[in-house]
Formats: C-alpha cells, sequence, structure tokens
C-alpha cells in the first residue's frame, strides 16, 4: 500500500499538530492521523492525482495492522499464530468436520498454506484427521478437546480487547463503520467471485 503500512510514523496536521492529540476531526476538516501526513506528502509530488482513495485504503490498511499487532498478543502466549487461530476458529464455530479445501476457503488461505498449518497443529494435538471412507484423498480436520478449550479460552480476550478498541467510537458511530466496511466488503467480494468465473 502506497499510504501506510502497520510501521508507526509520526505525522503531524497542517498546522504542526502529533497525530492522535484530541478527539477526531469532523468530515470537510484537516485530519492529523499517519495516513493524513502521507497523503499530504503525495500532493506535493503529485498534485495532479486524486489521493482520495489512498485516503480510505490507507486508513484499512493502518487500522487492521494495528489491530492485528495487539490482538495477536493473547496468541503469542498461547503459542499460536493468527494464522493458525484462524484455523482453529473456523473449525470450532462451523461445529463440524472440515476438509483441508473447505478450511482454505474459510479462512482465505491457500491449500499449502493451510496443509503446513494443519501438521503443526495436528502435532501439537490440537486438530486431529481422519480419512474420507470412499476417497482415500480426502481428509476431514476436526478440533481436539484441547483444541476446543484453547478456542474458548483466547476469545474472550480477545472480544474484550475489540470492545475497548472500539469504545472510542459511539454505538451509533460503531454501527455505521461496520454497515460502510459491510457494504465495501460485499461489493470487493462480488467482484472478485466475477472475476474467478
Amino acid at each position: 500500500m502506497t499510504a501506510t503500512n502497520g510501521a508507526a510514523t509520526p505525522a503531524s496536521d497542517a498546522t504542526g499538530g502529533r497525530a492522535g492529540a484530541g478527539p477526531g476531526p469532523g468530515p470537510g476538516t484537516a485530519r492529523n492521523d499517519t495516513v493524513a501526513a502521507v497523503v499530504r506528502q503525495w500532493r506535493a509530488v503529485h498534485p495532479e492525482l486524486d489521493t482520495g482513495p489512498m485516503e480510505v485504503i490507507g486508513r484499512i490498511n493502518r487500522c487492521a495492522a494495528l489491530l492485528q499487532q495487539a490482538e495477536d498478543a493473547p496468541l503469542r502466549r498461547a503459542g499460536l499464530s493468527r494464522p493458525e487461530f484462524d484455523l482453529l476458529g473456523a473449525l470450532r464455530r462451523t461445529g463440524h468436520e472440515l476438509t483441508p479445501g473447505e478450511l482454505a476457503r474459510e479462512t482465505f488461505s491457500s491449500g499449502a498454506a493451510v496443509t503446513k498449518r494443519l501438521k503443526q497443529l495436528t502435532e501439537r494435538g490440537l486438530v486431529e484427521r481422519r480419512g474420507d471412507t470412499r476417497d482415500r484423498r480426502v481428509a476431514h480436520v476436526r478440533l481436539t478437546d484441547a483444541g476446543r478449550d484453547l478456542v474458548d479460552g483466547i476469545l474472550p480476550e480477545q472480544l474484550a480487547y475489540e470492545t475497548a478498541v472500539l469504545s472510542v467510537l459511539d454505538p451509533e458511530g460503531q454501527d455505521g463503520l461496520s454497515g460502510l466496511l459491510a457494504e465495501l466488503l460485499s461489493r470487493l467480494e462480488g467482484r472478485m467471485n466475477a472475476l474467478r468465473t
């Protein structure tokens, strides 16, 4: 992303104030977060270009990076990576066995990546695999009791963190943001599905 990634970068607004000071500005006012600083730099280099999309995509990427850094703390304590927890979570929330292919679709991962992670999780005793009685090429994966207990122990801590993060927005703001992101995600998924067909 040309705007910014997860790395922290100091930013100042047009008046020299540091980013993150005070409440966020309203619509139409100067913003002073890290992405705003990057956008101002690009405007100075290419004033003829519309940097509006960068302001949206850059902020989504920046928020995602910051959230993942913090959310990964309970996973690190449990000795899990984010992709490994996503696999365990998919098995827990669906409530039934899944094939590696289904897990790849559920977690937006490649088949090779899922195979590698399943091997690690199996060695830790968190998932178990069984062969299909009709097709030996197919495997079915399910959580062990230890895997289920691990997911159920980590999830409340994650949700508590997410609640604290979103508390900077009032409920109306959270609903509005959720609606906009849902609309964007739906359109992006529709476009990607159309490209695959």
